[in-house]
């Protein structure tokens, strides 16, 4: 019998696969736990439209990280942070602080969490950060930190 699965199933296959399985486990098991579904036309026709839906929420998404991308790749960020003597700053510069200027500077609104420094900012100067979004879309940008007086 053949069967849609609606959930990963351990050695069948995974959600929205369609798998050929035995009668007796397709009825007794998979369809009766709510794993799958039968493979008629219906089916068929509504598990179609699931992917091309989630494909072209994927493409809308790669479209808007690759506006996001090519706006910010290259540019500069400026940071303005206190600082005790001998110019050492009170903490380190985090992600947050980073995605603030961002979104202060340039006005596109960045997930803390995608932005990843070289190594932690503890001193004024330059930096460099990746912005690494999602289906393999990143971008570079130069975060600049300066004293705050």
């Amino acid at each position: 019998m053949k069967v849609i699965l609606l959930k990963d199933v351990k050695g069948s296959g995974k959600a929205g696969d369609t798998i050929n399985a035995a009668d007796g486990y397709a009825r007794n098991y998979l369809i009766k736990n709510g794993l799958a579904v039968e493979a008629n036309a219906k089916n068929l026709n509504e598990l179609a439209g699931k992917k091309a839906s989630a494909q072209h929420k994927l493409d809308v998404e790669k479209a808007e990280n690759e506006k996001i991308a090519a706006a910010l790749d290259g540019k500069t960020v400026e940071l303005k942070v206190k600082a005790g003597q001998n110019g050492k700053l009170f903490g380190a510069v985090k992600t947050a602080q980073v995605a603030d200027a961002i979104k202060q500077t340039y006005g596109v609104e960045v997930d803390k969490k995608k932005i990843q420094l070289e190594s932690e900012i503890k001193a004024f100067g330059s930096f460099d950060a990746v912005i690494k979004m999602t289906q393999g879309v990143s971008c570079k940008l130069t975060v600049k930190v300066t004293e705050d007086e």
